[in-house]
C-alpha cells in the first residue's frame, strides 16, 4: 500500500488511528492497521478502483430511478423529451447505456423485436 499511494495511506491512518507517524511502528502493526481500515477508506477506494463509496453510489441510483418515475408521469415524460440527467453519471463522468427502450408505435416495436431476434446488435 505504501508503494501503491504512500499519501493517502497517510491520510487514512491519521484520519482513523491519529498515527502521523507510521515510520515509528513495526512493519507489520502498521499492516495490521492498514487492512483495518473501512472499504471506503482513501487507499482501499483507490485499489479497488472506485471513484465514490457504495452508499453514495446507491444513493444516487435511487434518486435517479425516482427522477424518472415522476418524470415518466410528465407531458415531457410521455413524449420522451426533457429526461432528467443522471446523478450516477455526472459523479462518473461517463454516459452509462440505458436499459430502456420506447417505442412511439407498435410497428417501430415489431421492426425492433425482429432485429433483435435475428440476432442484431
Amino acid at each position: 500500500m505504501i508503494k501503491f499511494d504512500e499519501d493517502a495511506l497517510i491520510c487514512d491512518l491519521a484520519e482513523t488511528y491519529q498515527i502521523y507517524d507510521y515510520r515509528q511502528l513495526p512493519p507489520y502493526r502498521v499492516a495490521i492497521f492498514a487492512i483495518g481500515l473501512r472499504e471506503d477508506s482513501r487507499i482501499k477506494m483507490k485499489f479497488s478502483g472506485t471513484k465514490v463509496p457504495l452508499d453514495v453510489l446507491l444513493q444516487s441510483a435511487v434518486v435517479d430511478r425516482l427522477g424518472l418515475l415522476v418524470w415518466a408521469k410528465t407531458e415531457d415524460g410521455q413524449k420522451g423529451r426533457n429526461r432528467p440527467k443522471s446523478v450516477v453519471e455526472s459523479l462518473f463522468g461517463e454516459k452509462t447505456e440505458s436499459e430502456v427502450s420506447a417505442f412511439t408505435s407498435g410497428e417501430e416495436f415489431e421492426k425492433e423485436r425482429q432485429r433483435l431476434l435475428k440476432g442484431g446488435n
